[in-house]
């Protein structure tokens, strides 16, 4: 028998505040137990769970989410994610219109932004 990944797991200070970040990112809701304060907060359909640890990030994430835009271009939604806390680490897009931006969440770890299938020319 095979194993499953259940959850990918990240670590923070604040579950629930990071949770209903990326619960905006998403568009998906948090599971329907999770209150202010809670050790722990899981956005199911995601899989992702957040957990509280004591210490702060403190290096480069050896693991990162790749976002892909299903309904914006990457600039825009780069402009999004800004609006809902992101910050922008370093800007990898080019002047035709490839590359990405490498973001950060409100507690640092690391994200990029591709283009959209879109503007891949994918369909």
């Amino acid at each position: 028998m095979t194993s499953t990944i259940r959850h990918v797991t990240i670590d923070c200070a604040d579950p629930y505040e990071l949770a209903g970040f990326w619960s905006r990112v998403l568009d998906l809701p948090l599971h329907e137990d999770d209150k202010p304060g809670d050790p722990a907060a899981l956005i199911e359909d995601a899989h992702l769970l957040f957990v509280t640890v004591p210490e702060p990030k403190s290096v480069k994430n050896r693991l990162h989410f790749d976002l892909q835009p299903q309904d914006r271009t990457r600039d825009e939604e780069v402009r999004r994610l800004l609006g809902l806390g992101a910050t922008l680490v370093a800007d990898r897009r080019n002047p035709d219109g490839t590359g990405w931006a490498l973001m950060a969440d409100p507690e640092g770890n690391e994200f990029c932004v591709e283009r959209s299938a879109a503007e891949r020319g994918e369909s």
